[in-house]
């Protein structure tokens, strides 16, 4: 295990875990950011150091000391936050790969760990997606994907150029408690608006497209035991893989999962079918083979045992919260 870390993002949603991983077996971190996100907060048990990671000049002296970072700083959204502010997430992220990147190497880390995304798989024609299957992937129409595909060539070209070793981390639709839905439809991700909209009684319940989509969510514990896996392995070095849970859920049968959760198995599901946004992918599902071969890695946790948390955060925690500030 690297001794000391930086973690960027890791007062995000996912990093958050990370860190809380890595504080509980004794590493000493320190969290990056800029706490851009009404949420975000700083997470015990590390030090940290606000920055904006934009800024090179801010961002070069804050990564003196360190070997190794676990990169996952980013703007980031649910599908409806990829479609309003497409130039932000490009121009913003581009400058975060370049100061990092570029501090990462004037330092002589040993590794850079690159959070990258499912998305870079937007345009995938072979199911499960294996990560060597990218190579032949149409590349990504969203900006939020193309960005963080651009982000896994920044990890190639920095080891051509300056030797710095990399290793790419592709989680898998993430979920937990710690995330919030927005105020507009598709701000975050699927299962906190879900949860959101059946909490406040929406009937019908409104789905994106047809609700055939399929995703394999994937517990955000799971995912930072799998960075972590990744951070330790030195054959994880120049490596991609991707982190999820290797089971498919129609949205539609999701939403039926939520519903029931909370407004019971004899109420009713009435659904009505929204228009989707245009780069919603109708199918997502990876690979998960190189990971445990490579790093004993396999995600434990069971969709149908995390929901009931997920649901409770957003009725006990997140409605309050949302209704205070709308006072």
């Amino acid at each position: 295990m690297a001794d000391k870390i930086i973690v960027t993002g890791g007062c995000g949603f996912i990093g958050r875990e990370v860190v809380a991983q890595l504080v509980a077996r004794g590493a000493d971190v320190t969290v990056v950011d800029d706490l851009s996100k009404p949420e975000s907060a700083a997470p015990p048990g590390a030090r940290f150091l606000r920055q904006d990671l934009t800024d090179t000049r801010g961002t070069r002296p804050a990564f003196a000391g360190f070997k190794h970072c676990i990169h996952l700083a980013a703007k980031i959204g649910g599908i409806g936050y990829f479609h309003r502010h497409p130039a932000t997430i490009l121009a913003e992220n581009d400058k975060i790969y370049s100061s990092v990147f570029e501090a990462c190497a004037h330092h002589k880390y040993e590794r850079i760990v690159y959070i990258s995304s499912s998305m870079v798989f937007e345009k995938a024609r072979q199911f499960p997606s294996r990560e060597s299957d990218l190579h032949d992937t149409p590349a990504p129409l969203s900006a939020y994907g193309f960005s963080k595909l651009s982000g896994e060539w920044y990890c190639r070209a920095f080891k051509d150029e300056f030797g710095l070793p990399y290793s790419i981390v592709r989680p898998f639709n993430a979920y937990g408690v710690n995330e919030a839905p927005g105020e507009e439809v598709g701000e975050a991700h699927v299962i906190p608006d879900l949860a959101k909209k059946i909490l406040e009684c929406q009937d019908p319940l409104e789905i994106l497209g047809d609700g055939q989509q399929t995703r394999c969510f994937t517990h955000v514990s799971d995912i930072a035991r799998g960075i972590l896996a990744v951070l330790d392995s030195p054959r994880a070095a120049c490596e991609d893989f991707n982190i999820s849970s290797p089971d498919e859920v129609r949205m539609l049968d999701l939403a039926r999962m939520i519903w029931e959760l909370i407004r019971g198995r004899d109420a009713p599901l009435r659904i009505k079918h929204v228009p989707g946004f245009k780069h919603d992918v109708q199918r997502r599902a990876p690979d998960v083979e190189k990971a445990r071969r490579l790093l004993g890695f396999e995600a434990k946790v069971r969709l149908e045992d995390k929901l009931p948390e997920v649901v409770a955060y957003v009725k006990d925690v997140v409605l309050p919260r949302l209704a205070a500030r709308r006072v």
